[in-house]
């Protein structure tokens, strides 16, 4: 845990000093008890805490809520801001199980993997949780020193100065900087954000057994010419840690236009993943353009709505999205005048190539039968079902 705190750190330039809790004159509070180091504790706090919105009425647990596996608590598309009449322009995904992610960056052979957030472009998690305080459209704070100035006069802010020195306060760009650290500490430490608790994890155990539907899912699901699920969310254990159920790279899945999105009213904004808007050092790489994170499958059961619009309102038809998407394009694409399907509608037409047309499922064209009929569907949603943490035999 200390080369993880000592690297975490280092991502949000923080000095060694400052990361063992020290800061200013200060020596730093007394070791704690609590299994979670005294920043974490802190950062669980602010976590919980409205007071740090524009509004004083909304905390990062409001789209990322504890008792929903830390994913949004509503069926919302999109969060609402804490400002009147704005929303967040992407779905709130799980938080769980982001601190085995790496930073951004391609492969060897060009792949695009890693990063934080739908489109990869926070490099920490310390980075990520900054994002949505600054966020016009999220917690709508006007700047750093903006924050600051709402955590120097919370209940917080003894314990802040504390843990990271008495005069951190009077320096906002370094005392926004530990805030992001602290938030990330929670994430790291407390276990509740990586349990391994779901069926699955004790039926890799030994400890539980799935039903006839469920491994019937489960094959379905590591099967390429099927389900091929696994392909990107990958079912085998990896890191020295149980499978997490994705490549952390990044697909154009061609979903559909979300109209409930306040956004998509402007027929010409197009929300393009890697390459913009929210993204700007890719905007030159057309060929990403439409391109999203393959999310963790953990707990999906529990997270809809699904993809980075929350167009998708449930787990069976998202899997039926999957497998119906080319053979019957008609069911989830609006036609023109013409009566011609308006596929992949959520991107400019020169970006459409882009869309993921090659692997199992989606390698068939309009009329073929899909790769999976209804009653496998059910299979696999069943199989998805245990991946649900929490479970008690």
């Amino acid at each position: 845990m200390r080369s993880l705190i000592l690297a975490t750190c280092s991502a949000v330039a923080l000095s060694l000093t400052a990361c063992g809790g020290g800061g200013g004159n200060d020596a730093g509070p007394a070791p704690s008890t609590s299994s979670l180091s005294a920043a974490a504790q802190l950062g669980e706090s602010l976590f919980n805490d409205p007071i740090l919105s524009s509004t004083g009425a909304m905390s990062c647990a409001s789209c990322h809520d504890k008792a929903n596996h830390h994913a949004a608590p509503d069926a919302r598309s999109v969060p609402a801001g804490a400002d009147p009449g704005r929303e967040a322009g992407r779905q709130a995904p799980s938080l769980q199980y982001l601190k085995f992610n790496t930073a951004f960056a391609f492969a060897g052979d060009g792949t695009p993997t890693g990063g934080f957030t739908w489109d990869g472009r926070a490099t920490s998690l310390a980075d990520q949780a900054g994002g949505p305080l600054l966020n016009p459209n999220e917690m709508a704070n006007t700047s750093v020193e903006d924050v600051v100035a709402k955590l120097k006069r919370s209940a917080h802010a003894a314990t802040f100065r504390a843990v990271f020195g008495s005069d951190i306060l009077e320096r906002p760009t370094d005392a926004f900087a530990r805030l992001q650290f602290a938030l990330q500490q929670y994430q790291l430490e407390d276990p509740d954000f990586a349990p391994f608790s779901s069926k699955f994890d004790l039926w890799q155990a030994g400890k539980a057994q799935l039903t006839a539907a469920e491994l019937k899912g489960w094959s379905l699901f590591n099967d390429p010419n099927k389900g091929n699920c696994a392909a990107c969310h990958v079912s085998t254990p990896t890191g020295g840690h149980p499978a997490l159920f994705t490549d952390n790279t990044f697909d154009a899945l061609g979903v559909p236009r979300n109209p409930e999105i306040q956004a998509n009213a402007d027929s010409n904004f197009y929300d393009l993943g890697l390459c913009g808007p929210s993204r700007t050092d890719l905007s030159g790489r057309t060929d990403l353009c439409g391109a999203f994170r393959v999310p963790s499958l953990r707990n999906v059961a529990k997270t809809a709505p699904y993809f980075h619009n929350g167009a998708i309102k449930t787990l069976t038809d998202a899997v039926r999205f999957y497998v119906r998407r080319d053979t019957h394009p008609e069911e989830w694409y609006p036609t023109d005048a013409a009566g011609t399907v308006l596929k992949f509608n959520d991107l400019p037409p020169a970006y459409r190539a882009n869309v993921n047309v090659t692997e199992a499922p989606y390698n068939r064209k309009r009329g073929d039968a899909p790769a999976l009929d209804d009653s496998e569907i059910a299979d696999l949603v069943s199989f998805l079902n245990t991946l649900t943490d929490g479970y008690a035999p």
